[in-house]
């Protein structure tokens, strides 16, 4: 049997069979850069991480768009008052956001579009939309989208439009014909900066939220395409909306299959920033390597809810630490050639895998075969560990450096190490700069001075 996904428009398991035979078009809404991402952020970039490299694992051509919103009310506001250029602000979040996607192994989608760049493509598809009858200027200048011309509208959500329209309440300066509708072009604004606008049919102006992601997938993966991810909290308004769209422009199906991930708590209560209860990947990264912390979201099912904690975060450290014990028990035989699908434990795992992404039993897998490494000590069984782990994102670092720098060394230390013996050195007390410099040797870690500056690599103790 292969691969079976939960497709959120239908609410059941299916068979995955993609557009175009061996080639799969995936697009996940990403980021809105403000400010530095969050777990939540991590969360999302990581399942669908592993759903590419399942993919590709597969045997696919994977296409994966995940786009940048560079534009938008939070985005102008943190620009203001920062005292900054909206590209100033974005340009370093996007930075901000690479940084920590490159830390936890994620690796960078096909197409990774801005907002501000398409532009021209919402502007079309606008105008398309109004010609057939979809869209209309109000009185606020803004063009909006007629959801009960859609006859589809709810689909994803299940909710019919009597019960969306229920509680809704419209202030009588929107201009809405419907309380329902929705922004595809808001109109510029006096007290809005010049690089927040651009020139329309319609006047000043800049896109609406839900509009950029329609463009931008069908520009970069076509009118349809196979599978459309995201998180919880978006099939509506945001994924409901972009199918209204899109479907009513195109007349075709956008997106075959829908995915999203699980929302994240802490002791059990849902983040979010007005609660202080939220956690940047920095934060997280300061007090837990980037493996561990990839470990602790990937072990978790990414449709199911994860919850943060110390003690959580620790268990997953616990855990990495003894599927890398069985690695430096045991050096890998290096892998040649693909992986043998047929064999008992990677059969398991793919089968794992193929039943929508089953990660906490593909992890499953990974500590049996350890245990078999352990109780065998066969390099060959090393070797398929290491690379079944490669498959998530894991097991790839040198099993020495991550069990010496869990017994007590971790990043931040040896940076702080490596200042405090650059400082000494600056004060010309070389005595007090070797000392440090043997205190790490001892703990394994190796200095590696050059004219671009200290670099350091554990080793075996």
């Amino acid at each position: 049997m292969g691969l079976r996904l939960h497709n959120s428009l239908s609410g059941q398991l299916e068979d995955f069979t993609p557009i175009e035979p061996g080639r799969v078009r995936m697009y996940v809404c990403g980021m809105t850069v403000y400010d530095d991402c969050h777990l939540g952020h991590a969360r999302s970039m990581l399942a669908f991480d592993v759903v590419q490299r399942w993919l590709k694992a597969s045997g696919y051509a994977v296409t994966y768009v995940r786009n940048v919103t560079d534009i938008d009310d939070k985005i102008i506001r943190r620009a203001l008052d920062n005292g900054e250029t909206i590209q100033s602000l974005t340009d370093r979040m996007i930075d901000n956001l690479h940084r920590d996607a490159d830390a936890l192994g994620v690796q960078r989608p096909t197409h990774e579009p801005r907002a501000t760049a398409f532009v021209p493509q919402m502007l079309s598809l606008i105008q398309t939309l109004q010609a057939k009858g979809y869209a209309y200027q109000a009185s606020n200048q803004d063009v909006n989208f007629a959801v009960r011309k859609f006859d589809g509208y709810g689909k994803l959500s299940g909710k019919s439009i009597d019960q969306l329209r229920a509680g809704e309440r419209v202030a009588v300066d929107e201009g809405k014909r419907d309380p329902l509708d929705f922004v595809l072009w808001k109109a510029a604004k006096p007290s809005e900066p010049d690089d927040a606008q651009w020139d329309s049919v319609y006047g000043p102006g800049r896109p609406g939220w839900h509009i950029e992601c329609s463009a931008m997938s069908c520009q970069l993966l076509g009118e349809s395409f196979d599978i459309h991810g995201g998180g919880a909290d978006l099939p509506f308004p945001h994924h409901e909306n972009e199918i209204a769209q899109s479907e009513a422009a195109s007349g075709k199906p956008l997106a075959r299959y829908w995915l999203h991930n699980g929302f994240v708590t802490r002791d059990n209560e849902k983040m979010s920033k007005s609660l202080g209860n939220f956690f940047s990947i920095q934060e997280i990264l300061a007090r837990f390597d980037a493996e561990t912390t990839r470990f602790f979201v990937v072990r978790s099912h990414y449709r199911s809810a994860l919850n943060y904690s110390d003690a959580h975060l620790e268990d997953a450290r616990s855990a990495l630490t003894r599927l890398y014990t069985a690695l430096a028990a045991v050096p890998p035989q290096a892998a040649l050639g693909a992986i043998d699908w047929s064999a008992p434990f990677a059969d398991r795992f793919k089968a794992a895998m193929d039943l929508d992404f089953g990660t906490p039993e593909a992890v499953a897998v990974l500590f049996d075969l350890a245990s078999e490494v352990n109780r065998s000590h066969s390099p060959q069984l090393a070797g398929l560990l290491r690379a079944l782990g490669g498959v998530l994102g894991l097991l790839q670092g040198v099993p020495e450096a991550f069990l010496q720098a869990g017994a007590g060394v971790d990043e931040v230390q040896i940076a702080a190490r490596i200042a405090e013996r650059q400082a000494a050195k600056a004060a010309r007390d070389f005595a007090r700069a070797d000392a440090i410099r043997a205190e790490l040797l001892a703990q394994g870690i190796v200095l590696k001075d050059s004219a671009q500056g200290t670099q350091w690599e554990a080793v075996a103790p």
